[in-house]
């Protein structure tokens, strides 16, 4: 007797993954294809199109292979992918150009300071639901426009890269609404493309292919792709979404007041609102059940515990040396504070603030240092969290951790203390392809709800309780790590002066010293 199962997709930056996911959530079997990145030139990132394609054909085929061998009927295939990588294709469905910018990819700095000097960028608030930054394809096509015009001008359809993957197993064209909203293009109202930004970026609405939600069927498998990947001709092929918003379902983060921290080198952070959260410090990107996931960036997440580990140790310890080390510490680093902006922020007016510890005196030692790293990270989620929970009127209920951060103890007691909150553990970690068969299994009727979905396929390995000390603890320095991340920013452009950056006013060099 054949196993009803779904087939799940992850096209991500540093692999191509297939996996069977059985109807009860659990994965069978996966597999992986790893593809490059190719850097062009200092801050360029950008991938082969068709790499990912033959990639997906790989593993597919293992999958199918492995499917058959262990009597698991396929139902149906959802597929994720890296986000924001900008794919032009002609009327045949053929990329215009071999390449595609990446979501890391910076070569658009340029086209939205341009912006931002020309507008009033908070004024686009309420029709992009996001700030202006070099990761969104708007810009990317407004780059690829200016300096690859033959490739804009051959193009029929932008897509992302999942999408192109469903262009070559159904011969359809879509693009999720999870990927539209962090396009810059989208209207939040209508969740339809923006004739207002189109025309500010001046681009061509033409070219932009229609916008589905993820778990409405986009097509069936072609002819031609079954004989490629061996999946049965006629499968039906979700619209599928964004790896970040899929990874968010599979985790269990499906509703308002639940929020989520992929704590990885960066952290990211969302909680989430039946409507976006309006803030240049904030993003917003629609999720899977259309709900909104307002969110933001730690550049220096997991990346800090590095530092501390290179510069505290010479990177003679490792990473469990290092907590190791920090548990020495009592909670609070006898007042010892450090702001974790190792590498700016991603967002609002202040991309350029650094670094700092805050109260060092000659009693302090380097399991103090580690420590207040790993409760300065803490303290910059949770400031986080505190914004968007009062942005939207609903108090946050539970946090959902994911990424090797999740795997700490004492760093989860650390932020579950200052959260406030108690902080769940998802069972499987792969919570992207846990999430698109989610979204297969209900869209082939399995299930009368996505969130019955969810429910049957997440379950949770552990929950992470508060320490009631330590909360008393972080309450009472909650304030001043606060004041220290609001006071500093007067400085930064100081410094960014004082090194000579180029792109930063120099209207107080000559200031008269008093």
């Amino acid at each position: 007797m054949t196993a009803p199962s779904y087939l799940s997709i992850d096209v991500g930056t540093g692999s191509a993954r297939a996996a069977v996911v059985d109807g009860d959530g659990r994965i069978r079997h996966i597999v992986s294809q790893e593809h490059e990145q190719i850097v062009p030139a200092h801050g360029w990132s950008e991938q082969r199109v068709d790499e990912w394609w033959d990639g997906v054909v790989h593993v597919v085929r293992d999958a199918v292979d492995w499917a058959d061998r262990n009597d698991h009927t396929l139902e149906a295939v959802a597929a994720c992918g890296q986000m924001h990588a900008t794919v032009l294709v002609d009327d045949d469905g053929r990329p215009t150009r071999p390449t595609a910018p990446l979501w890391n990819d910076k070569r658009t700095d340029g086209h939205v300071r341009a912006f931002e000097a020309s507008h009033d960028a908070s004024a686009f608030l309420a029709r992009t639901a996001n700030p202006p930054t070099s990761a969104w394809p708007g810009f990317k096509l407004q780059w690829i426009r200016d300096n690859d015009e033959q490739a804009y001008a051959r193009a029929s359809a932008v897509l992302m890269p999942k999408d192109y993957i469903n262009l070559r197993l159904t011969g359809v064209r879509s693009m999720d609404w999870t990927e539209a909203a962090l396009s810059y293009l989208m209207d939040p109202q209508t969740g339809d493309w923006s004739d207002d930004m189109i025309a500010a970026l001046g681009l061509d609405r033409s070219k932009l292919a229609p916008i589905r939600m993820p778990s409405e069927v986009v097509g069936t498998v072609t002819r031609e792709a079954a004989k490629a990947t061996g999946l049965r001709a006629g499968t039906p092929v979700l619209v599928g979404g964004g790896d970040y918003p899929v990874a968010l379902l599979g985790s269990g983060v499906n509703r308002p007041g639940l929020a989520s921290e992929v704590a990885g080198t960066s952290s990211i952070i969302t909680l989430l609102a039946a409507s976006p959260i309006l803030d240049q410090e904030i993003s917003n990107v629609g999720t899977p059940e259309g709900n909104w996931g307002a969110f933001v960036l730690l550049e220096s997440g997991g990346d800090a515990v590095r530092w501390a580990r290179r510069v505290l140790n010479d990177s003679g310890e490792g990473y469990e040396d290092a907590l190791a080390t920090a548990a020495q510490s009592p909670a609070g680093s006898d007042g010892l504070f450090f702001l974790p902006y190792l590498t700016g922020e991603r967002f609002g007016e202040h991309r350029n603030s650094r670094a700092q510890f805050f109260g060092l005196s000659a009693g302090h030692g380097p399991h103090h240092l580690h420590r207040a790293v790993l409760e300065g990270v803490a303290f910059a989620v949770n400031r986080h969290l505190r914004i968007m929970e009062k942005a939207t009127g609903v108090a946050l209920e539970r946090v959902i951790a994911s990424g090797g951060g999740a795997k700490a103890d004492l760093w989860l007691t650390i932020k579950a203390s200052a959260y406030g909150l108690s902080i769940l553990i998802p069972e499987e970690a792969e919570c992207g392809v846990v999430g698109c068969a989610a979204l297969a299994a209900y869209a082939t009727g399995r299930f009368n709800t996505l969130d019955d979905a969810v429910k049957r396929f997440v379950r949770f390995s552990r929950e992470v309780a508060p320490d009631p000390k330590w909360v008393e603890r972080y309450r009472n320095m909650r304030p001043i790590f606060d004041s220290l991340y609001r006071g500093a920013q007067a400085h930064y452009d100081d410094l960014d002066r004082l090194a000579g950056d180029p792109h930063r006013p120099a209207d107080q060099e000559n200031a008269d010293v008093s």
